[in-house]
């Protein structure tokens, strides 16, 4: 598919709402066809939710109806109520924007489409807000009721850090409650992806159907995803803003886009620095390899062709993983297909979500009561992407429970990283073998795990205990590990300055040698 539209000024889609970052900034596409696939209907065409009414408040500027300021997330309606967030009656008009103001059990959102229509939740990429799914809207609306979030601290959203993609999506969950909405379609994009694999894994009654967007049961290695919380700890979001444009898109597109590109850029800077640390945390623990056959939805797995992130050998994962799944590869695109392709996805997203939610998947799984709708006369159109059949996987191996080793090697990758707990077994042999045993299990899988102190504090008296002794051969390994612990450069050095005073200048000033090299290395962004 060509590269839609030519550099220049282009008009935001929607404005922004809630704050933060302008909306997407629209590109001429070429001419399409309306598309009209069958409306959601069956085992999975959920009653329309009770949404509960909130307060209308008409931004400044916007007379009337319209786009409305954040709200927090309001309780379910009494039975029998029904309200909305739009005061204007057109069902399909954009909804206003409503965020969890104070609350860091909720999320900001904004719902599109028709009150009566089925629930399809949208989730944004790790640095992007709700606007990056703008072009799926208007085609996606037609037939859905679509509810976009923001993660903690992107797009204005307040501030409260999450600490897992679990707890993310019990935030996803909590705002969904208080909208009454109970069962839903899915589509996320990377983190957004493995928010929507996490739900149907631990609450599999909620999701109807799931689309995992540049998605991945593992996202690189937690060496990666901490060393970037550590570059942006120290220097600040600009890093990951400049390089955004070159992991989300195709040279050939972004040289060709340069408002897109100068949007994401933006999106990313306006973000909130703690918030994405703990997203990038978030990522560096999130491992649902061993789980994926226990995933049990009709799954769409998509994936931008010339993705470098998480590109089609992850989505290939997804696939051999997941029972019912299948494969959709589109040509032309990098991480953040929604944007560079935007026809090519909404066209599988429409055949996917309007054919799996007819598919009764669920077994026993008791559904809201619902109202079947006729189905809608539909356009026949081929999409950009093909969607490949679903191939045939073992069962997945179900996790062994952990011990005090294996819960020890869990931690002591996360404080130490993989790379050098890898070179520590790659040299481990017959006669050290049992004392790397007594390391693991004991140090990590017994003290370090202890709730007494948390790992900042650790990190602290570990140097501090390193400097005393001298053993300088294990300082670079734990100053690496505080960095990654949240200790700043300021901070290491303070510890170091106190050593100085109480442990002696000499053995201060190695450490110093030592910890100057490592904090080089760790904080200096990529070229």
């Amino acid at each position: 598919m060509p590269v839609p539209g030519a550099p220049g000024s282009f008009p935001a889609l929607y404005p922004p709402l809630g704050g933060g970052a302008p909306g997407f900034p629209e590109a001429a596409q070429p001419d399409r066809a309306p598309l009209a696939p069958p409306a959601p209907q069956g085992p999975f065409a959920p009653q329309p939710p009770h949404i509960a009414s909130v307060p209308q408040t008409a931004e400044a500027g916007q007379p009337g109806p319209g786009p409305q300021t954040a709200q927090t997330a309001p309780a379910p309606a009494p039975q029998g109520t029904q309200g909305g967030t739009q005061g204007s009656s057109a069902p399909s008009a954009p909804q206003g924007a409503q965020a969890a103001t104070g609350l860091p059990r909720t999320l900001q959102y904004r719902f599109d489409g028709p009150e009566d229509a089925p629930v399809l939740v949208v989730g944004p990429s790790l640095g992007t807000t709700w606007h990056m799914w703008d072009r799926q809207i208007p085609e996606l609306s037609q037939h859905w009721r679509v509810f976009r979030y923001d993660l903690p601290g992107h797009g204005g959203a307040p501030a409260h850090a999450a600490a897992s993609v679990a707890e993310l999506g019990d935030r996803l969950l909590a705002t969904l409650d208080g909208l009454g909405v109970q069962r839903f379609g899915y589509a996320g994009c990377s983190i957004g992806g493995a928010i929507g694999a996490d739900l149907a894994l631990r609450h599999p009654h909620r999701v109807a159907s799931l689309a995992l967007v540049a998605s991945s049961p593992r996202f690189g290695t937690a060496d990666e995803f901490r060393q970037r919380g550590v570059i942006v700890r120290t220097n600040g979001l600009e890093p990951m803003a400049r390089t955004a444009p070159e992991r989300w898109f195709t040279p050939g597109f972004a040289a060709a886009q340069p408002a897109i590109v100068e949007w994401a850029v933006q999106m990313v800077r306006t973000t909130d620095p703690g918030c994405y640390i703990a997203a990038c945390e978030a990522l560096a623990a999130f491992d649902i390899r061993a789980a994926l056959g226990r995933i049990g939805v009709p799954t769409l797995v998509l994936v931008g062709a010339e993705d470098q992130v998480t590109g089609p050998a992850e989505a290939r994962t997804l696939v051999a993983g997941i029972p019912d799944a299948r494969l959709a590869l589109v040509p032309g695109a990098s991480h953040l297909a929604p944007v560079e392709q935007p026809a090519a996805v909404s066209d599988l997203l429409l055949m996917h979500f309007s054919t799996a939610w007819q598919q009764d998947t669920s077994a026993a799984i008791p559904v809201l009561p619902h109202v079947t709708a006729p189905a809608a006369p539909s356009t026949p159109f081929v999409p950009v992407a093909e969607i490949a059949p679903a191939a045939a996987t073992p069962d997945a191996v179900a996790p062994t429970p952990d011990d005090r080793y294996e819960q020890g090697t869990k931690v002591r990758r996360e404080v130490l990283g993989d790379a050098h707990v890898d070179a520590v077994n790659d040299t481990a042999d017959v006669f050290t073998e049992d004392f790397q045993e007594l390391v693991t299990r004991y140090a990590w899988g017994e003290v370090w795990s202890r709730d007494g102190l948390d790992r900042r504090t650790r990190s602290v008296i570990t140097l501090t205990a390193l400097v005393t002794s001298g053993h300088l051969e294990g300082l670079a390994a734990h100053t690496r590990a505080a960095l990654r612990n949240g200790l700043t450069p300021a901070e290491i050095k303070e510890v170091l300055l106190q050593t100085a005073v109480y442990c002696g200048i000499p053995a201060a000033g190695a450490a110093f040698a030592v910890a100057q090299k490592v904090i080089q290395e760790e904080t200096t962004p990529p070229a």
